[in-house]
């Protein structure tokens, strides 16, 4: 591990150089797909080697271990998903259509890479040291793009805690490697005006009088949960 605030050269120029080299690409794709089969802790290195057929010598030419390889996939991820929606946000003023524009281009990224999304949803607690902290300064930058645009479209009247709010977006989107299936559920674009109009609106639609109503104390309310067997 290398030593807290020592970011070597040669590990800064493998990273710079990941948009770039196609070979680095294949190799993270096809590790992260063993990672989403086998877990982190329990897939090798080897396992890395005959998924891609490049020798283990060729491997380590770009990472020097398994947990800086990880490391290659979350942030090779998330400045890809950072730098779209830079492009896409270009000139757009309007926080309701910027709010859209970020919630297509998670869900896009997420249906376009879902072996991915899986090691970023599971894998996210494995990584260590510097390699932790960069990632998450690229998700705390990336919370903060978010964060702000909730902000703006904010109703000046709303006690909504904005932390709140934006990690409630967070968590409808990031699951649905879960659950979603390109050939039964609807495309992309509309997941991703269903799942913007959720979170503006609600279930209900928004300015509806019909609040549903609470429980009384005497109701039963230990019927199982429809997520267990």
């Amino acid at each position: 591990m290398h030593a807290k605030g020592a970011w070597p050269t040669r590990e800064a120029e493998r990273v710079e150089r990941s948009y770039y080299d196609d070979k680095l690409g294949l190799i993270l794709h096809t590790a992260a797909r063993v990672f989403a089969k086998k877990g982190y802790h329990q897939a090798s290195i080897r396992d890395i080697s005959r998924a891609t057929g490049v020798s283990l010598s060729g491997l380590y030419y770009y990472f020097d271990s398994k947990e800086e390889l990880l490391f290659l996939i979350q942030d090779h991820c998330f400045r890809m998903v950072l730098d779209n929606l830079d492009e896409m946000l270009i000139g757009v003023e309007d926080p309701l259509r910027r709010l859209r524009l970020l919630v297509e281009n998670h869900l896009r990224f997420f249906v376009g890479n879902m072996e991915e999304t899986r090691v970023l949803s599971h894998e996210a607690d494995a990584l260590t040291g510097e390699f932790r902290e960069k990632v998450d300064d690229l998700k705390r930058r990336y919370t903060g793009i978010a964060g702000e645009i909730i902000e703006e479209i904010r109703p000046e009247d709303s006690d909504l805690d904005g932390r709140v709010a934006t990690f409630a977006l967070f968590g409808m989107m990031n699951w649905i490697h879960t659950w979603y299936r390109p050939d039964r559920d609807v495309p992309v674009e509309k997941l991703a005006e269903d799942m913007t109009r959720l979170f503006l609106h609600g279930h209900l639609g928004a300015g509806s009088a019909d609040e549903p109503e609470s429980p009384r104390p005497d109701e039963d309310r230990s019927s199982p949960s429809i997520w267990r067997a």
